[in-house]
């Protein structure tokens, strides 16, 4: 993890990108779509509640862009989420630091590509907001990347793969779960903030970015197909 600030700003790749940003690594590999990205608007999620301002999420899809094949159920009824390409997919840890919460308890929905579907489904958005950062996040790991922080959020995860442990000192790329449909998620995607804090209830967003594999630094576009 690396402050924009200590960074060589004489390139286009940093415009529009603050000051305070930490720049973090793709946590996965092969290619992925961009969902509701801090480039489009902020806050990305539509609320500031949660730390969640800078939030973006990544959507596992292959060549054509797609997450999964499109079949009748997929327009009629909840799918399940193994028929997803991102489910059960290796997550990896953004940033080097100390494992400082975990849950691996929520179950994994089936997934919900309809609109028809999805309706229903944003209805109960406010009673799992209810439950706090389990009934939101599901599955998650959160990593502080220094003694008090900033602290970077993974969330969705499947239930019972988190591979690490609170307390367990990692480094940038170490394998932290898989890819899930636990909490509020439509379909198996990943999600990544970074906050200022854990107390949730009053945290707030810290902007983010991602480096190339060439090393340069950028935040991804909404709808942008990412390749790890």
């Amino acid at each position: 993890m690396v402050p924009l600030s200590s960074l060589d700003h004489t390139g286009s790749m940093y415009s529009g990108l603050r000051p305070d940003t930490v720049v973090l690594e793709l946590p996965f590999r092969g290619l992925w779509r961009v969902e509701n990205s801090p480039a489009r608007r902020v806050p990305s999620h539509g609320t500031t509640a949660f730390g969640s301002s800078h939030a973006i999420d990544f959507v596992k899809v292959d060549e054509t862009g797609r997450s999964a094949p499109f079949t009748w159920r997929a327009a009629v009824a909840p799918e399940p989420p193994e028929q997803f390409l991102g489910f059960g997919v290796p997550i990896l840890s953004p940033v080097p630091g100390r494992v400082v919460a975990i849950h691996d308890h929520e179950p994994d929905h089936a997934g919900r590509r309809s609109q028809l579907l999805l309706l229903p489904y944003m209805l109960g958005q406010a009673k799992r907001a209810r439950n706090g950062a389990a009934g939101l996040a599901g599955n998650h790991v959160v990593v502080a990347a220094g003694d008090r922080g900033p602290f970077v959020l993974v969330a969705h995860l499947k239930r019972d793969s988190i591979q690490v442990s609170v307390g367990d000192e990692i480094s940038t790329l170490d394998a932290i779960g898989q890819c899930g449909n636990s909490g509020n998620s439509t379909e198996p995607h990943v999600h990544v903030q970074v906050s200022d804090s854990m107390n949730w209830a009053s945290s707030q967003g810290v902007p983010l970015a991602f480096r190339r594999a060439d090393g340069t630094v950028w935040l991804p576009n909404e709808s942008e197909i990412v390749r790890a």
